[in-house]
């Protein structure tokens, strides 16, 4: 026996299940025909016999697995519906109860009335009453469900059941207006996450391909996809090219060309072409199932700002019931204190609070960043300082050539051709940027002499033969050793920039300044920082002071430090610290250290480390720098609708308040105003979810 069904019996390729809760027929044979390797599917309501016919291979364990996520799929379901029921209920009670006791009906159906309301009442308040007294017992003090317990009560007690009724009616919709915006983002999260793969095109030996269930596969496998598939796990591809949508996985809108040797990952989509793909990673493994597990732990993570939400709601509650007694003994009017009760700040600070903090994590999640707590949230809204790593955060990693020239007697041709002979077995980043130069250019590149090796002196260049002469590539200490002129050409170039020098038999062919390009979308990304008030913007790199003080100018940076190396990004991040709030975005394992010391570590793009990662608040999945102040907007945004809410509930219920005492207000008047503003202020919140993006702007806030 395992999750409520029964193994009556089993044959090969033939299982008998026994189900004691009646299915729905139809419904039941659909989902399991949709299994991989199922074949029919047969279901007896009277019975409850439930027989497959499916392929050998199967296991009795992942048949029922499936079965299990079908009756937890109507659990689901059936728990919707029963959240529902006390607002069908109380709703028709009270409007039925209303009509019968202002009509001429006779006293007896009057009567009837009364107590099927008193019943309603009480019993779809049931959970809100127990809770309410077992905390006063338990805990010695009272919450918000004891105040609604009582208000309750007090209605009945003054046989006003349509008070009690509106009480619980209103604050059920409060709530289901949470739990919607809460399961609204995990919706969200699911169905742009989710894999949604049974199975996989498994390569096996000869290269035959075989249809297997995805938890079949392991890593070291080759799987195949095909065009409009879904790819079903992380890893590298081997064979094949074609276009994949990574939307899911890194943000980005535009698909990627990939091809052997480029990594992919599970759930993205192969728009065109077919791929061979080895496999590193599955199951929780890989990219996505990190990214939805961060996710859901990310709404248990509570702000600050949530516990003072709670605070000042556990405070209102003795300060509710006395000023219920207090208006009791000055007016001698049971309707003007009970007023007091029907009357509470509790369910709108706490509920409001904690769906805006929901949907802000959901909005992120939209937009392709994972916040992995509410408490993030508040502490981005409040940020004095945003610290930038510079290669692969403000840079794209990638060092492009930027300026060639030529001494006197070559050209630039010249210059990368000689270069590239003696760099194209390097794997160095200057070597890539020269090659890419070379193949731009269209330049054949020459043959180094037979058995010529390429001698690296580590920190200075590398050197070899072609056509019997000596290449030389390096820094201009390389030169200088070997003594070769470079004073007059030295005139010509910036000293500000990455420079290599080439020359060929002791003569200088000319110099490339190497620069690694800004990343698209910074400049206006700290222009966005700087509007939402972060006056100070630093950078810190590893690079040489001229390089950093030459990228802080072109960005308009506050300030640089050069040379650092990981401790001392983590010093500079604890110095700022000292003084404010501070952010700190980064992508590399060095980075880690001063990710983990920030107020708010952020990673960015699709090249970020697993450890830098581990080590941040806030993942940014794509290349986008935008992101940095949208999520700062998106946090700004979100503390001024809390601080919207707070404002509204206090001055709302305070103004009831104040007319229930006065006898302005009945108590059902008085219920239905206070939860109306529970329910507005749930709205409130619930819009950061609910708006999207404007189409001529890619700021979060713009549309929020």
């Amino acid at each position: 026996m395992m999750f409520g069904v029964k193994v009556a019996h089993s044959l090969p390729g033939r299982t008998r299940f026994y189900i004691p809760k009646q299915l729905e027929t139809s419904h039941i044979e659909t989902w399991l025909r949709s299994f991989p390797g199922v074949y029919s599917a047969r279901y007896n309501q009277v019975t409850g016999s439930l027989l497959i016919y499916h392929h050998i291979t199967l296991s009795l364990y992942s048949l029922k697995s499936f079965i299990h996520k079908y009756k937890h799929t109507l659990k689901q379901a059936a728990c919707s519906w029963k959240k529902a029921i006390p607002i069908i209920a109380c709703g028709t009670i009270f409007l039925v109860n209303w009509y019968l006791q202002r009509s001429s009906y006779p006293a007896i159906v009057k009567a009837l009335s009364y107590w099927l309301s008193t019943f309603t009442a009480i019993s779809t308040s049931y959970e809100v009453i127990k809770d309410g007294v077992v905390h006063v017992l338990k805990a010695r003090k009272g919450n918000a469900n004891t105040l609604t317990a009582a208000s309750i009560f007090a209605s009945l007690y003054m046989k006003n059941p349509g008070s009690a009724l509106i009480i619980t009616l209103m604050s059920t919709i409060s709530e289901l207006l949470t739990d919607y915006t809460s399961e609204q983002t995990k919706h969200y999260i699911h169905s742009v996450l989710k894999l949604d793969v049974s199975y996989a095109w498994r390569v096996k030996e000869k290269g035959v391909e075989e249809k297997v269930l995805v938890e079949d596969i392991q890593v070291g496998d080759k799987v195949v996809v095909f065009t409009g598939e879904k790819i079903p796990v992380d890893g590298i591809i081997i064979e094949g090219n074609g276009t994949a949508d990574e939307a899911s996985i890194t943000g980005e809108y535009m698909p990627r060309e990939v091809s052997g040797g480029d990594n992919v990952y599970a759930g993205s989509v192969l728009q065109s072409g077919h791929v061979t793909v080895t496999v590193e990673k599955v199951g929780e493994d890989t990219s996505l199932s990190k990214i939805v597990k961060l996710l859901e732990e990310a709404q248990d993570k509570r702000a600050p700002i949530q516990n003072i939400a709670d605070t000042v709601a556990e405070k209102m509650v003795p300060v509710s019931f006395g000023l219920a007694l207090l208006t009791f003994f000055f007016t001698r009017n049971l309707n003007r204190a009970m007023s007091m009760l029907v009357i509470d700040f509790i369910c709108g600070i706490k509920l409001s609070t904690a769906t805006a903090l929901y949907a802000s994590i959901g909005r992120a999640a939209k937009e392709g960043a994972i916040v992995k707590g509410s408490d993030h949230i508040e502490k981005m809204s409040k940020l004095n300082t945003v610290i930038l790593d510079k290669t692969g955060t403000i840079t794209e990693g990638t060092p492009v050539v930027q300026q060639v020239i030529a001494a006197e007697g070559f050209n630039q041709e010249d210059v990368i051709r000689l270069a590239a002979a003696a760099e194209k077995n390097s794997t160095h980043p200057i070597a890539d940027a020269i090659m890419k130069q070379a193949k731009d250019w269209n330049i054949l590149i020459p043959i180094r002499d037979n058995n010529a090796q390429v001698e690296t002196t580590v920190g200075k260049g590398i050197s070899t033969w072609l056509n019997g002469k000596r290449v030389v590539v390096g820094s201009l200490r390389f030169m200088n050793e070997l003594k070769v002129k470079t004073t007059n050409l030295l005139q010509q170039m910036q000293n500000d920039e990455n420079v290599i020098y080439v020359a060929y038999d002791q003569t200088l062919v000319g110099v490339v300044s190497i620069f690694d390009k800004i990343r698209s979308g910074m400049h206006r990304a700290v222009n966005n920082l700087r509007h939402q008030g972060i006056n100070d913007i630093i950078m810190l790199t590893g690079d040489k002071r001229t390089v950093a003080r030459e990228m802080a100018r072109r960005l308009k940076l506050n300030w640089y430090h050069a040379e650092a190396l990981p401790d001392d990004k983590a010093f500079y991040v604890k110095k700022y610290g000292r003084t404010g709030a501070v952010m700190m975005v980064g992508d590399g394992i060095n980075d880690a250290p001063a990710l983990a010391h920030a107020h708010v570590g952020v990673t960015m793009g699709a090249k970020r480390t697993d450890i830098a990662s581990e080590a941040s608040d806030v993942i940014i999945t794509s290349d986008n720098p935008v992101m940095l102040s949208e999520l700062v907007g998106l946090s700004k945004k979100t503390m001024n609708i809390i601080r919207q809410n707070f404002i509204a509930t206090f001055a709302i219920n305070g103004i009831a308040i104040l007319f229930g005492a006065l006898g302005i207000f009945s108590p059902i008047v008085g219920a239905a105003v206070h939860n109306a503003a529970t329910i507005g202020v749930v709205i409130n919140s619930a819009r950061i979810l609910w708006l999207g993006r404007e189409t001529n702007e890619s700021q979060i806030l713009r549309s929020a």
